[in-house]
């Protein structure tokens, strides 16, 4: 069982500067955010540290600018929904160094720009992270979803202040609690669905999971990948070449019976259903899974007791091939069961079928939360451990 220094550890006196760790990498159109779910899971958090009297600095990571400053990535959007969320003003910093903090009042907050607009972030500089000691006396991390990456401000950062000064916030100790219901399984049958396009990325959380679960439901272009390491002609459908040998080797999965085709993804002329026993057409791709598939796996579901669920069924983008994914929220969402939703798109397609309400928990961290399944170490959790 992994433990971490909570808030309930941390004292600090009325007007500390608190450098909080977010992870506020949302996902933009231009400069207006699609899903503010990642912000809003800090907003509990933000209001205990507040009527605590503490100053926040806030900083995170958005998209990958590889070290320049690139307007597209900038925290700007994101300061202008926070302050909306908090229904007052959010005080903003046009750099993440160099920043006087020193003025900073109890329950005021401040956004710095995107850390990783320096090279030094993910680098694990240390000498960055000295930078960034200079902004707070305290340090929380609330950034799940970048827990697995030993960047400065998650892994060298937090080593710079006494231990006592450090700790998990709020939405950190809930990833936690709940992805080791799922890792520790003490409620079974266990089932869990993965999907999504690839399997590479996916390996050792995929292993792990088949070591865990009693039942693995392969669905989406990783079940294309199983299935044409099976023998099974998958016509022009998305295959991941380089997964193949890991998809031979890895047996004990369910995969689909029947899949959901058409000659083209953007302009279809032609859908339809065909077993998986037949064998696919040149022009033919398969873009979700079939009906007989939807029903064996919903049954699956409808039995089970602890649920992970990573990776969309199909390309729910497309209405035409949603029916799969949509169905699966729909099951998952109605199993008498703990039902932990892993990041990514699976996150999408819940909140999409309207179903995310009745999630037991959904993560804010796609990666990390594969990662943490896989037994891999995580730097950020690492750190703060008790």
């Amino acid at each position: 069982m992994i433990e971490i220094r909570t808030l309930d550890s941390l004292s600090f006196p009325r007007g500390a500067r608190v450098f909080y760790r977010v992870d506020y990498n949302v996902p933009l159109e231009g400069t207006r955010i699609t899903d503010a779910t990642r912000i809003e899971e800090t907003l509990p958090t933000i209001r205990i540290l507040r009527e605590r009297g503490a100053a926040l600095v806030l900083a995170s990571h958005l998209g990958r600018p590889k070290g320049e400053r690139k307007p597209k990535y900038s925290l700007q959007p994101v300061r202008d929904k926070l302050a909306e969320l908090l229904g007052e003003d959010v005080q903003w910093a046009d750099d993440c160094t160099g920043v006087d903090t020193s003025g900073l009042k109890a329950g005021e907050l401040m956004l710095l720009e995107n850390l990783r607009f320096h090279a030094a972030e993910e680098k694990n500089d240390s000498a960055f992270a000295a930078e960034l000691r200079k902004e707070a006396d305290y340090y929380v991390n609330d950034a799940f979803g970048a827990c697995h990456r030993a960047h400065a401000s998650i892994d060298a950062l937090p080593r710079l202040f006494p231990k006592e000064n450090t700790a998990g916030g709020l939405l950190l100790a809930k990833e936690l609690e709940f992805l080791q219901k799922v890792t520790n399984v003490s409620h079974r049958p266990f089932v869990a669905l993965l999907g999504g396009a690839k399997i590479a990325g996916k390996i050792e959380p995929l292993e792990a999971l088949v070591k865990l679960a009693d039942t693995v439901l392969i669905g989406g272009g990783m079940a294309n990948t199983f299935l044409a390491a099976r023998g099974v002609p998958m016509g022009g459908s998305l295959v991941d070449v380089e997964s193949m040998e890991v998809a031979k080797r890895i047996t004990n999965v369910t995969l689909p019976e029947d899949l959901v085709v058409a000659d083209s993804l953007d302009a279809p002329t032609k859908i339809e259903e065909v077993a998986v026993a037949n064998a696919l057409s040149e022009n033919q791709k398969a873009f979700d899974i079939g009906s007989k598939t939807i029903a064996r796996y919903s049954s699956e579901l409808k039995g089970a007791k602890t649920v992970f669920w990573n990776g969309p069924m199909g390309v729910f983008e497309k209405q035409e091939f949603a029916k799969g994914t949509m169905a699966m929220a729909r099951a998952v969402a109605e199993a008498d069961a703990i039902t932990v939703v892993g990041g990514g798109e699976s996150v999408e397609a819940v909140k999409a079928s309207g179903f995310a309400g009745r999630i037991t928990h959904i993560s804010t961290g796609g990666g990390a939360s594969l990662e943490f399944i896989s037994g891999a170490t995580l730097p950020g959790v690492e750190v703060l451990r008790t």
